[in-house]
């Protein structure tokens, strides 16, 4: 992973985090909306206008790839670059858990 893709994701937007942890199964922008708001019960609600930029950037960098086209909506999915990144940021997260929880 070249320090740009660090640089520019990690930290990573909870918009980002999402997109890519649903990711892990083929999806398209509108499943992925439906999806977040399902798994943050409502508390996060992706607009039209940042999903479908961050798709666009997203398989830009690589990080996703578009697989196919199911009744007009263009299906995606995370690419082993995409899960790098997923992979560091959870760790990231995990950290700043444990570490709130250890106290200072």
């Amino acid at each position: 992973m070249d320090a740009h893709i660090k640089k520019v994701y990690i930290p990573m937007t909870e918009t980002g985090f999402y997109i890519l942890l649903c990711l892990q199964q083929p999806n398209h922008g509108y499943g992925i909306v439906q999806r977040v708001e399902q798994m943050t019960e409502g508390e996060i609600r992706l607009t039209p206008g940042t999903m479908y930029g961050s798709l666009s950037k997203m398989e830009k960098d690589g990080l996703i790839s578009f697989v196919r086209e199911e009744e007009k909506r263009k299906i995606y999915q995370i690419t082993e670059l995409g899960r790098q990144v997923l992979e560091l940021e959870l760790k990231r997260i995990e950290r700043l858990y444990r570490n709130s929880r250890q106290g200072i």
